[in-house]
């Protein structure tokens, strides 16, 4: 079954690059392209969408206020930020707004369509740049805090693997478990810090340097 691939882009140039590029693609689909975010709940209501390629800045909307809304209403959809942007506040807001993957506008058409695929197969894509900044910023936001949520070695060991961007089946093989396994150990993780997704457990676990 092909990825049903969305794309938010005000540059008409580069989303109809971005449209070519998913049509051109066999493993996907383009689900539609729009240059604003201001239909974008009716949008995903009408357009069956697996993954979200969201620029930050556009008219209207932004990409961040879209993001949170589509993650309120539709959780199961991905949403991968693609900006020219490198500010650090506007990557924590994407995260928060659950983002679970980040690229810069100069990754190729290859980095783009393995973005759209790992993170539809559970990983987390970031480029190294975006990478570092957040965890730099994190690395700044709060002094190191004890493991006050009861979290296991082996919980702690895949709450790493999370971080790193790894999908479920990557983690499996690491951690020499199986992916159902992998599943019921994130259950976990996420009732023990509180959070509902992948993101907002990463967030957390950088912010308060859980790992």
């Amino acid at each position: 079954m092909p990825i049903r691939v969305s794309i938010y882009e005000d540059n008409d140039s580069l989303r109809k690059s971005l449209s070519h590029l998913i049509m051109g693609t066999e493993s996907m689909l383009l689900a539609g392209a729009w240059p604003d975010c201001s239909t974008v709940l009716q949008n995903c209501s009408e357009a069956e969408t697996d993954v979200i390629l969201m620029d930050i800045d556009m008219p209207g909307i932004s990409g961040i206020e879209a993001t949170a809304m589509v993650k309120k209403q539709f959780p199961a959809i991905n949403v991968l930020i693609f900006t020219v942007f490198e500010d650090r506040n506007r990557v924590f807001e994407a995260l928060c707004a659950g983002a679970t993957g980040y690229l810069l506008k100069k990754s190729g058409a290859v980095q783009i369509i393995e973005a759209i695929t790992e993170l539809y197969h559970g990983g987390s894509p970031m480029t190294g740049e975006i990478a570092r900044m957040v965890l730099q910023f994190f690395s700044k936001a709060l002094p190191a805090q004890d493991n006050e949520y009861a979290i296991s070695s082996r919980e702690l060991d895949i709450l790493k693997c999370l971080v790193r961007g790894d999908s479920y089946k990557m983690i499996a093989d690491s951690c020499f478990i199986s992916i159902g396994t992998v599943r019921t150990h994130i259950n976990s993780i996420y009732k023990k810090l509180h959070v509902n997704s992948k993101s907002e457990a990463v967030v957390k676990a950088m912010k308060e340097r859980l790992v």
